[in-house]
């Protein structure tokens, strides 16, 4: 177990560096001067030349970016155009409340996904599993920003039962695990929930169509078991793809999440990309993408990991 973490770790080291790598280079391939935001218009040709030179911009791209990579192993991933402030602060807390969101969702998305799942591989051409498998479908086929917006109609302008934006009363600053703070997270969870919950059910209905038409059912069948029985060791030899499955949607929340927290004013990574794409902050940019895909690579690592100590057989082959 432990060779076999070794050489996971191993072989996530290069990965991490081509992922640095490419997202510097498509941070920079981008056009436009990353300091028209902040340069007045009249700006003298001296003031221009100064700016370059505190945000490093004035050095060749190779430069830059061994400059940026050493100060990114220190922690530091720069300072921020548009804002003046450390980069690492800013995303640290981005990603802190992108964390909340993500994991309640995907909570959400496995919950509902297995349960739908489950119900309709045990119960295969049946009017249940036609009604789970189109509950399903339609989830991943909703563009979620609509479907956030219609929620917000229903439950904040109609009904007025939760809030339609923000954080909480005091924002993320001020966060609490009461109601007045987590009320704001349900309509965004739900809305980011649908498109893990369709992908996980469609998953585990595979997985348990294919699981009970082998012979080792038949055979546990034939030796007297109980439907629980059969049941638990269905749900062991599904756990270990559903995981894989349910890691894999965490990382994409992560990181994709943009139009939902948008539209629900949230103040995680997506929303944050999406101020600095606009403002073209470059440092902000960089800093926040390196950082969710390191996120999404030691989830990658982590959820191998899981596997492996659900399933010995993966270690062994």
């Amino acid at each position: 177990m432990l060779l076999y973490l070794l050489r996971r770790l191993i072989y996530a080291l290069p990965i991490m560096f081509g992922v640095a790598l490419v997202c510097f280079s498509l941070v920079h391939v981008a056009p436009g001067d990353p300091l028209v935001s902040v340069l007045p218009p009249d700006a003298s040709v001296e003031l221009q030349n100064q700016l370059r030179t505190l945000y490093g911009f004035d050095r060749s791209l190779p430069e830059q970016f061994v400059s940026w990579i050493w100060r990114a192993l220190q922690g530091d991933l720069g300072t921020s155009i548009a804002t003046s402030r450390p980069v690492t602060a800013e995303v640290f807390k981005a990603v802190v409340n992108t964390l909340r969101l993500a994991v309640l969702a995907t909570l959400i998305g496995f919950v509902l996904g297995s349960l739908f799942g489950f119900v309709a591989g045990y119960f295969q051409n049946s009017w249940v599993d036609k009604a789970a498998s189109f509950t399903a479908v339609l989830g991943v086929s909703v563009p979620h920003y609509w479907l956030g917006m219609v929620l917000v109609i229903i439950f904040s302008s109609q009904l007025m039962w939760l809030p339609a934006s923000g954080a909480g009363p005091g924002g993320s600053d001020q966060w609490m695990w009461n109601w007045e703070h987590i009320k704001h997270m349900v309509l965004p969870a739900l809305t980011m929930s649908v498109i893990p919950m369709g992908i996980i059910a469609r998953t585990v209905r595979a997985l348990v169509a294919e699981i009970l038409a082998q012979e080792f059912v038949v055979g546990l069948r034939a030796k007297g078991l109980t439907d629980l029985g059969i049941f638990l060791h269905v749900v062991k030899n599904a756990a270990p793809t559903a995981l894989a499955v349910m890691g894999l949607q965490l990382g994409y929340l992560l990181g994709g999440s943009i139009l939902i927290e948008t539209v629900f004013a949230w103040p995680g990574t997506g929303f944050l990309l999406n101020a600095a794409i606009f403002q073209r902050d470059l440092p902000l940019l960089q800093g926040t993408i390196l950082v969710l895909a390191l996120f999404f690579v030691l989830l990658n690592l982590l959820v191998d990991v899981v596997q492996t100590l659900l399933d010995p057989r993966i270690a062994r082959s």
